[in-house]
């Protein structure tokens, strides 16, 4: 068995193709700056590599783009919704924060006193939403809330504003309903047979009740 040095001898007799070869060699090898390597990646340019960072950057550019475009098909079915509900263009319910609150409370049982979503009263849910929906702080019962507002006719009624009803009878003065008004005569409310529903100014017996309109959003 030989040893490196006698191999080295061996070959050494002939160095014309070896010497050629490592010039060769030398020649060809050529050492780019700024390359940086990271373990795991293939580098084609002597820029930075990509790393999982924007990869996952893009993944949730992505995922917040599925989420805006499921929000605003939502909004529109709410929108078609509550227009078919109330007779009226998807033009006339375009407050998509007031149709969210409406969504969320409807159904709710009505109680005398009541300010949950279990169960509520027609003052206590005028005063949530018009709270939640257009920042208003209102009193507590219908006859405060009567009180404060400003009175505007029929005619000059607007999405927010409230009207009042005196359900006690015929003779009786006192405000004793109230509800947020929509659009084209309909009026969302807590009512004692439907709990949290939309209803209608025209029906003969709201209309048989109604009081009158006031305004608190400036």
């Amino acid at each position: 068995m030989t040893g490196c040095r006698p191999a080295s001898k061996i070959t050494s007799k002939d160095t014309s193709t070896e010497t050629h070869s490592k010039k060769a060699a030398r020649k060809d090898v050529k050492f780019i700056d700024g390359i940086e390597v990271t373990p795991g990646n293939a580098v084609t340019s002597k820029h930075k590599t990509a790393t999982g960072k924007h990869q996952t950057g893009i993944d949730s550019a992505n995922h917040t783009n599925t989420d805006a475009q499921a929000n605003i098909e939502k909004a529109d079915w709410l929108q078609l919704k509550y227009a078919v509900m109330m007779d009226a263009s998807v033009e006339k319910v375009s407050n998509v924060s007031l149709l969210q609150k409406l969504e969320e409370w409807w159904g709710t049982r009505y109680c005398m006193g009541g300010n949950t979503k279990n169960c509520i009263d027609c003052s206590a849910f005028t005063m949530n939403i018009l709270g939640e929906v257009y920042h208003v702080k209102l009193p507590r019962t219908a006859q405060e809330q009567y009180n404060m507002s400003d009175k505007i006719a029929t005619e000059e009624l607007k999405e927010g504003d409230l009207v009042f009803f005196h359900t006690n009878g015929k003779k009786s003065k006192v405000i004793s309903h109230v509800g947020v008004y929509i659009t084209n005569n309909r009026f969302a409310n807590a009512s004692t047979t439907g709990g949290v529903t939309i209803s209608d100014l025209n029906d003969p017996y709201w209309k048989n009740r109604y009081t009158g309109a006031g305004r608190v959003i400036k």
